[in-house]
């Protein structure tokens, strides 16, 4: 049968924002896979009646219900005693999982305490599952056809437990579907034009697909999954899909899964063995910085000029003072020869500029703030393009970013079409 999942992660520091539940997250990616659906994920604290109703809340609804954190030797970590009251049940001495905390702890040189004793005591009526990366070991409950597992929070831990014991066993006792995901980068379209553009291709699809809109700043990522009983139908109608889709919006896609724009603008200028430069006023030197983030870039990219200053743009990028002066430092004449100037200057093949009002103050009726200039100077071409992104001063920096580079993918495609 088909199974669903809860996730349930117990501590004051992940609702406090002490920590971030990164567990929760790995666990929800690893039963993806394994085919199994996760219907919900909720932190609690470390209170005993915050842990038993979110116990018998989730039995109402999961199939599967799995629970990380409160398993530690001190006195805050209650999970434990707060399964045994659940499952009506005592704690009892586990002999073999003592020996397991004295193999680990006595080669470190660690004296065994009582507290380190406590935590070989497991609820009587579970079913152990041993931890051989700590002290604490996960249990395994089942109570009206529902599954608990109680596993650590620390991380490395749990995943060892995951991987090794818990997801093989409910493989074997769940009859897990397919589930398959595609994630189509898309850039250069807002989310309500790419849903109105894709409207009659979504309502189209096949029962089997389903379509997430995740929207950030400068992209809008498309994600389809595919969900069956066996791997090649939902494969091939995914497949299908997407092969539609690239035809509908072929200019605003720009990759796939877990591309980014730098790395696709480097993969391109590698291939032609070409090289770029920047010259960045409003963006601060953040495209150099998402280009060298990228391992390889070094191949490509041959450095920038941050030209924040009037005076670092005329006396660097030889733009001339009275171009600045006739037409402002925001606009197509300047940001066309910030390009020209660095390309000259670094001796490169292409150049991208930038120059804007980031925000939040400094812009005027004329040029708002959000106001944004991108220019590309190419082997034998200049463009240039203007753009208002609004108020918000780090989303106006991380768009210019992405739309700079879009703007030289899209000068690049068309010189290999010439």
């Amino acid at each position: 049968m088909n199974a669903n999942v809860e996730i349930i992660t117990i501590g004051d520091e992940i609702l406090i924002g002490q920590i971030v539940d990164t567990n929760s997250a790995w666990i929800g990616s690893q039963l993806n896979n394994h085919g199994l659906e996760v219907i919900r994920i909720s932190s609690i604290p470390d209170k005993k009646a915050e842990i038993l109703k979110a116990l018998a809340e989730a039995e109402q609804r999961a199939d599967i219900v799995l629970i990380t954190g409160g398993l530690g030797p001190t006195k805050d970590d209650i999970t434990k005693h707060t399964l045994c009251e659940y499952f009506d049940t005592q704690l009892v001495l586990n002999e073999d999982v003592l020996k397991d905390i004295e193999n680990l702890l006595i080669p470190r040189g660690v004296e065994i305490n009582h507290l380190n004793r406590d935590q070989a005591l497991v609820p009587k009526s579970c079913k152990v599952i041993r931890n051989p990366m700590g002290t604490a070991p996960a249990m395994w409950f089942e109570k009206n056809d529902t599954i608990y597992v109680s596993m650590p929070g620390v991380p490395f831990e749990m995943k060892s437990i995951m991987e090794n014991s818990i997801l093989p066993e409910l493989q074997n006792r769940f009859h897990t579907k397919t589930i398959l995901h595609r994630t189509i980068l898309t850039q250069g379209i807002p989310e309500s034009m790419l849903a109105e553009k894709l409207a009659d291709w979504e309502n189209a699809l096949p029962g089997c697909i389903s379509l997430a809109y995740l929207p950030s700043p400068g992209q809008n990522r498309l994600r389809l999954t595919a969900r069956g009983d066996n791997y090649d139908k939902p494969g091939n109608i995914l497949e299908q899909e997407i092969k539609k889709l690239y035809k509908i919006i072929p200019a605003n896609i720009f990759g796939e899964e877990e591309q980014n724009m730098a790395e696709v603008v480097g993969n391109l200028l590698r291939s032609k063995n070409q090289t770029l430069s920047t010259a960045e006023s409003c963006t601060g030197g953040n495209i150099a910085h998402t280009i060298t983030q990228n391992a390889g870039s070094s191949n490509y990219f041959t450095g920038s000029v941050v030209a924040y200053s009037n005076f670092v743009k005329s006396n660097v990028l030889n733009v001339r003072p009275e171009t600045i002066a006739t037409h402002g430092a925001v606009s197509r004449p300047v940001v066309e020869a910030m390009a020209t100037g660095v390309k000259n200057l670094l001796e490169t093949d292409y150049a991208i500029a930038t120059s804007g009002i980031a925000g939040p103050t400094g812009g005027t009726p004329e040029k708002p703030v959000g106001t944004v200039w991108i220019a590309i100077a190419g082997p034998d071409k200049l463009i240039s393009e203007c753009y208002s992104f609004g108020k918000n001063r780090e989303h106006n920096i991380t768009r210019t970013t992405m739309y700079a580079l879009n703007l030289l993918r899209r000068m690049i495609l068309v010189e290999d079409e010439k």
